[in-house]
């Protein structure tokens, strides 16, 4: 009888939360452990579901460095980085687009679906979704984005479906371009001016010092996480989550999250409990009921 009790306190708590998130959109970046291991991926995929089912409009960016380091091992093709990022020539574009569109991004709309008629998978391609220009020539097909346009988003949004979104741009030349996916995540949120922005990791969220386990920055501003950037205390693999997170607070997302995917339903905890969970960026860096923004104060 207790743990009954306690299914309907948790039941309860989350209750405020939902008459507060209702109709707001949140854009995951889906990453790290939880897009290798299918039992995370499928779990992930649930705690999506659920979110959809009770009125929150995700969003699903994702890229797939693995699952194409995977491929071009299997095809003997060299993998090489320069400055953190795959160096991409025709052939091996050809290699990403076909892991992100043709594999990845199904694997997590399968996942979803297996709920239902919900998800659509697209590329940044699909529409001029993702409009990109070549970072340099030594890199190839890299891109960064130049500009987002929602349409076709809005549109699945409004017709009841999640956007599973794989991070490949269109350029000036009418050829695709790898872009990473954090970058992505955070321009996608300013432009759909979402509530949120989450980013599923490896990692309990943002430390002071990774070695100090007790040193996790439950939440900050974006002039402290700036402050980070410039004084270059970053690891490589934070950098361009923090600077999405910054892109996105700066163009007008409520917050920006940086989760531990392994935790079991981390995204629920986040987002429908008091407690919430990693570290949470915010214009102010003041700490309000964790899950909540300013935009929800005052209900739906």
């Amino acid at each position: 009888m207790k743990d009954l009790f306690a299914k309907a306190e948790t039941l309860t708590e989350a209750l405020p939360y939902i008459k507060r998130t209702w109709g707001k959109t949140v854009v995951i970046k889906y990453g790290g452990s939880a897009m290798t291991d299918p039992l995370l991926r499928e779990s992930v995929a649930s705690d999506i579901v659920l979110m959809k089912l009770v009125g929150i409009n995700p969003v699903i960016v994702h890229g797939g460095g693995p699952a194409i380091n995977e491929y071009m091992n299997k095809l003997s093709m060299p993998i090489e980085f320069h400055e953190g990022l795959r160096i991409t020539d025709d052939e091996a574009m050809e290699v990403v687009k076909m892991v992100l569109v043709g594999k990845v991004n199904k694997q997590l709309v399968t996942a979803i679906n297996a709920h239902g008629r919900l998800a659509v998978g697209i590329a940044g391609d699909d529409a001029n979704l993702i409009s990109a220009r070549q970072v340099s020539e030594k890199l190839g097909r890299v891109g960064e984005v130049t500009s987002i346009d929602t349409t076709v988003i809005t549109k699945l949004v409004e017709d009841g479906f999640v956007p599973v979104i794989a991070t490949v741009g269109v350029g000036e030349d009418g050829g695709s371009y790898n872009i990473n996916a954090d970058n992505v995540a955070g321009e996608i949120a300013a432009a759909l001016g979402a509530e949120k922005l989450i980013f599923l990791t490896d990692v309990d969220g943002l430390y002071r010092d990774f070695a100090d386990k007790s040193s996790l920055i439950s939440s900050l501003s974006l002039a402290q996480a700036e402050e980070m950037m410039m004084s270059e205390s970053l690891s490589r693999g934070m950098i361009p989550k923090i600077g999405a997170c910054a892109k996105a607070l700066r163009g007008g997302v409520g917050r920006a999250h940086l989760l531990n995917g392994i935790l079991p339903h981390a995204l629920l905890l986040e987002v429908y409990t008091d407690a919430g969970v990693g570290t949470m960026l915010t214009q102010s860096g003041e700490a309000a009921a964790p899950g909540l923004s300013s935009a929800f104060e005052g209900g739906a």
